[in-house]
């Protein structure tokens, strides 16, 4: 029996490599990074550190101009130091992450004193999507509008 249940589990794993194998091969594009432009790269990596709990990888440039970030499976997050300051910045361009808990969420932002809105722009209540998945917006140190939402699988 075990040597089935081992036959079985190669068999699988053999199938789901070809079945990513395929994927990849078929599809023309994949996210490689996320640059965002800031001002100052002390603030946004704190920023992106803390209140995002993004999780900071190597960066090859070493010249205090960068921060890399990891998004797991969908890539990197790269802060790049050098924009004008004051930019203005439009909601409808955003960066959105998705979080088990919003409550859970929002709680971290209420920690670290940070605003947040709804899409109209209500402070501290979430849109509710008609799908039924509940967002809110804020801005990092630079301005740049983050959505966060509960739209996971199996939520």
């Amino acid at each position: 029996m075990k040597t089935i249940s081992k036959l079985l589990i190669f068999c699988l794993l053999g199938l789901t490599a070809q079945t990513v194998s395929a994927q990849t091969s078929t599809s023309p594009l994949m996210l490689n990074h996320i640059a965002v432009y800031v001002h100052e790269l002390g603030p946004s990596t704190a920023f992106y550190e803390k209140v995002l709990q993004l999780q900071k990888i190597p960066e090859p440039f070493h010249d205090g101009r960068h921060t890399w970030f990891t998004l797991g499976a969908a890539g990197q997050l790269h802060l790049i130091q050098g924009a004008e300051q004051n930019t203005p910045r439009d909601k409808n361009d955003h960066l959105c992450f998705s979080v088990a808990s919003l409550d859970d969420f929002i709680a971290n932002l209420d920690k670290h004193k940070i605003a947040y809105t709804n899409w109209p722009g209500t402070a501290k209540a979430p849109t509710v999507r008609v799908d039924g998945v509940k967002q809110i917006y804020f801005q990092d140190p630079d301005g740049h509008w983050i959505e966060i939402n509960n739209d996971r699988p199996g939520k």
